[in-house]
């Protein structure tokens, strides 16, 4: 693994207003990321892990403290800035797969990449790469309403991965699977993570998930209560 700190979160606290006070979701987080980890933040519903991962991902804005994330810190970056680190750095995969249901598999998984000034020939090549490392190559002209659940996940990871980006946040990835499912979905991402050195950061509670991870973060109220390295 490659040592270079790719994000850092210090001080960390996000309140939400609620009723006429607020909901303290993060409390004074500090954590730092390095390139190539397979890391999760695990916890109950309401440890704050979904948040957590939408300020590393700079979908929201701390209340107080920072996130710098590839350098850049989330203080500093205006919204178009933002949405450009995203765009061209990170990967999303969330638990309900979010695939358009007009369009084809690769036409799905080909999506991130028109934001990029790809031509097609380059945009063609990554899409059946990135579909070929999940193993949905024969699945190229499908719909998605002709594809299992593990099936459709796969094409959402396909779309994560497509512009080989340097993080990958995954939000309760396999909540919708099964156990045989989860399993293949996981391996596909460790391999990944392994042959591209792509950081993939979990938020989940699902044993399945966590009994994949090198670095397991526990959450509990909004305060980081174990931060452990996992031999597998």
């Amino acid at each position: 693994m490659n040592n270079a700190e790719i994000i850092s979160v210090k001080n960390l606290t996000k309140k939400f207003p609620m009723g006429l006070g607020e909901f303290t979701a993060l409390n004074g987080i500090n954590l730092t990321f390095f390139k190539g980890e397979f890391a999760g933040v695990v916890g109950p519903s309401g440890s704050g892990k979904t948040t957590l991962l939408n300020i590393i991902g700079l979908l929201d804005n701390p209340s107080d403290g920072d996130a710098t994330v590839l350098g850049n810190s989330s203080k500093d970056l205006s919204v178009r800035q933002a949405a450009l680190i995203r765009r061209k750095h990170m990967g999303f995969i969330f638990q309900t797969y979010n695939l358009l249901p007009v369009y084809t598999v690769f036409e799905n998984a080909e999506f991130p990449l028109l934001l990029l000034k790809m031509s097609t020939g380059e945009r063609k090549k990554a899409v059946l790469d990135a579909l070929e490392w999940v193993g949905l190559s024969d699945k190229v002209r499908s719909k998605p309403a002709q594809l299992s659940g593990g099936e459709c996940q796969r094409v959402a990871i396909a779309r994560a991965m497509v512009k080989r980006p340097e993080i990958v946040l995954a939000d309760e990835p396999t909540a919708n699977l099964d156990a045989d499912n989860s399993h293949h979905i996981l391996q596909t991402m460790e391999k990944l993570n392994k042959e591209l050195k792509t950081t993939f950061i979990f938020a989940t509670h699902d044993d399945k998930v966590i009994s994949h991870l090198k670095r397991k973060i526990t959450l509990i109220d909004g305060k980081v209560s174990r931060d452990e390295n996992i031999k597998q």
